[in-house]
């Protein structure tokens, strides 16, 4: 007889669930751009979505309390000349955030509080220096003013903000960029191109310090760091246009430590890793289902842990900050999907627990939203971890009747309350059956005294 172990995961059970339909956003004419982008990106205040629009390009900026249908007018973001191909909010400023277009331009927006009340048509600044469109831009993790952006024209740009200039072009890749990651501490990239090939290179230097044979499919690829180690997960197609994917070692970029065909569907694969729970979501355009896997120090590397089904497929996928989640009901994480038709759902998963104490196994710090260097300090050859903050801080006990004194008091009171109590004694009792007769006619009487009265009450 055959026995399979089951791997025990504290995330196993991990489920998502979508909000009502009136906590989603309706009524938003999403960009139908053929770019492979999520055309969204999410803070802890606001909501971003690339329009679909007409002589231009415009991403529409929304609170996120401000749920339900969008009035087709809403005030918009339209300063850019063609159409805007992907937005992504600052990390340490939840009102500034960057786009990148068409025009070959990068422009960097600074939202009011309380959402646009008016079109947004003056950037704080304007980048301009790649040859064609530009349809990636990516901050750094943890220096301040400093932004990555790729280009049609197959450059890297590293910008500082402070100064509006480039401080490092990267030049090594010879096709189309199809995604550029960070490592955590800001060091290195990682990129996928339509070569179909893999690159580990150092930001500040731009020197390819590896480079391997990546997905061999033709369709896009993408790339993501899990792990302190910086180790590669990436996403894409095989020969035989299989989707797969597969995990890397930063020191050697000739195999890949794992590859796992995932199934036979045709739209590009979207990797987001959590570092705080070292789970990796994976959503595919035009799919109803969001996967997700853990990555693990041991063998296997990355264990399928379940996915999320649904029949309406996704345009695009924003994913919250973890500041942003739900500590009490165990939320590990929010999704932000976008639909064909112009609806946002909001999709919550999250873990069960019973408890309702703090749960520290599952939240432990995480990334504070604040800069640790400057840009100079960057560019100048520093390296300083992002700084962490308590999940604790978020979260409410729920109050509870608790009762105190043990369980001697507990008893001697409950055998205090069974104790009968004496009857009092009643002094105006008749007694004697002369008494007794007495108050039997003072009775009648009584009552026929009260009869009357009501005759007389009701003949007026």
């Amino acid at each position: 007889m055959s026995f399979r172990a089951v791997r025990q995961s504290k995330f196993r059970h991990v489920f998502g669930k979508e909000e009502k339909r009136d906590a989603g956003y309706d009524g938003i004419k999403i960009s139908r751009n053929a770019w492979d982008s999520p055309f969204c990106d999410v803070n802890n205040k606001f909501l971003a979505v690339v329009l679909e629009a007409q002589g231009g390009g415009a991403f529409l900026v929304l609170p996120l309390e401000k749920t339900g249908r969008v009035d087709l007018n809403a005030p918009r973001v339209c300063g850019h000349t063609a159409a805007v191909l992907d937005v992504k909010w600052c990390p340490y400023n939840d009102n500034m955030i960057a786009s990148c277009s068409e025009d070959c331009l990068i422009k960097v927006w600074e939202v009011p509080d309380g959402g646009l009340t008016e079109p947004l048509r003056e950037s704080l600044v304007d980048l301009e220096g790649h040859q064609r469109r530009v349809g990636i831009i990516e901050w750094h993790p943890t220096a301040e003013n400093i932004l990555l952006s790729a280009g049609f024209d197959y450059m890297i740009f590293i910008w500082d903000l402070g100064s509006a200039t480039i401080v490092k072009e990267i030049s090594c890749h010879s096709d189309t960029i199809y995604s550029v990651s960070w490592n955590f501490i800001g060091s290195h990239i990682a990129t996928t191109s339509k070569d179909k090939k893999i690159r580990y290179i150092d930001a500040r230097s731009g020197e390819v310090l590896q480079e391997g044979k990546g997905h061999e499919g033709t369709k896009a690829s993408r790339v993501v760091f899990v792990g302190d180690d910086d180790k590669m997960f990436t996403t894409g197609f095989s020969r035989m246009s299989e989707r797969q994917y597969a995990v890397w070692d930063k020191s050697d970029l000739s195999r890949p430590k794992k590859l796992e065909m995932i199934d036979q569907g045709s739209g590009v694969l979207f990797p987001t890793y959590d570092p705080d729970t070292r789970m990796v979501y994976v959503g595919g355009k035009g799919d109803g289902n969001i996967r997700y896997f853990e990555i693990t120090d041991d063998s296997g590397l990355v264990y399928f842990l379940s996915d999320y089904k649904t029949s309406a497929p996704q345009r695009g996928l924003g994913w919250l900050p973890k500041t942003g989640v739900n500590v009490n009901n165990c939320e590990i994480a929010r999704c932000f999907k976008l639909h064909p038709k112009g609806f946002v759902e909001v999709i919550s998963f999250t873990v069960p627990r019973k408890s309702t104490l703090f749960q520290d196994d599952i939240f432990p710090p995480t990334k504070e939203p604040v800069p640790s260097m400057t840009a100079d300090e960057w560019v100048g050859g520093a390296n300083t971890p992002c700084k962490k903050i308590s999940m604790k801080d978020g979260f409410v006990s729920e109050k509870r009747t608790v009762k105190s004194g043990g369980l001697n008091k507990g008893l001697n009171k409950g055998l205090n309350a069974a104790k009968p109590t004496a009857a009092k004694p009643v002094d105006d009792v008749p007694k004697g059956e002369a008494a007794l007769l007495k108050a039997y006619h003072d009775h009648v009487a009584e009552i026929k005294s009260l009869k009357e009265k009501i005759a007389a009450l009701e003949a007026q």
